[in-house]
């Protein structure tokens, strides 16, 4: 079964309501961003593509490395240029000129575009895709179908 058949949303909503915790990716007991796109990889492959090493905060800041971008378009899969679409992994870029170092899972509620992200201070919360988070989208990926 191809991963654009798979719910990748309804596994995303299943972390909704997990604490935020720093380089965590177990759903209920804490995630941050990159825990949460990991911990839907291990659902739909059953293991992750590669050891995630451990990471601060700021990490690639100041070295000006587009780490986490790197890292995604190593494992990810493109997603087709056009409108983003409920199950694409939406890459963020949080201030013009940083690096690009936030994640979240693209859904819709009752119609209106949506973001699944973890985030300090809020956890796992699915929120409204306005025109401030969808500006700040650098990158769009899709979970492969299989892995080797």
């Amino acid at each position: 079964m191809s991963t654009e058949t798979r719910d990748v949303v309804a596994l995303a909503r299943g972390w909704i309501g997990t604490p935020y915790r720093h380089q965590c990716s177990t759903r209920q007991a804490g995630t941050d961003c990159l825990g949460l796109i990991r911990g839907i990889w291990r659902e739909l492959h059953g293991r992750e593509p590669t050891a995630v090493p451990g990471y601060s905060a700021d990490w690639g800041e100041p070295q000006r490395e587009e780490r986490l971008w790197r890292a995604a378009a190593d494992h990810l899969r493109p997603a087709p240029d056009g409108r983003v679409l409920p199950g694409d992994v939406l890459l963020f870029r949080m201030r013009d000129g940083a690096v690009a170092k936030h994640l979240g899972i693209a859904a819709e509620l009752r119609g209106m575009p949506t973001v699944i992200h973890a985030y300090s201070g809020h956890g796992v919360t699915e929120t409204p895709l306005t025109n401030p988070w969808a500006r700040r989208i650098v990158a769009r990926f899709r979970f492969p179908d299989e892995v080797k």
